[in-house]
């Protein structure tokens, strides 16, 4: 997961870069057999230990999903993100806003 986080007058813009195959499950191989399902569930933006975003991703979405957002905050903040796979594995980076 790659995220930017820069603040300017009040306002924390963020660009969210998640590595993902985005497989449906559906798709079949070159065997021919169903290529199995493994995809990005679950998006938490954590920010003074709220959740100030909870996003449902699902297999729809294409491969890598990035997604830009902004909410108010502050430069030298801390911001959680937080992805929940389709295995339920959970895989988190905390940034400094800058």
């Amino acid at each position: 997961m790659k995220v930017k986080a820069k603040e300017k007058k009040g306002i924390v813009k963020v660009k969210l870069l998640i590595k993902n195959v985005m497989e449906t499950g559906r798709r079949k191989g070159a065997d021919g057999k169903l290529i199995p399902a493994f995809f990005i569930k679950e998006l938490n933006v954590e920010y003074q230990n709220k959740i100030i975003l909870n996003v449902e991703i699902g297999p729809t979405v294409s491969k890598d999903p990035y997604l830009a957002f902004s909410f108010k905050g502050a430069k030298g903040e801390k911001a959680k993100f937080t992805t929940i796979d389709s295995k339920g594995k959970e895989d988190s980076k905390e940034v400094v806003i800058k």
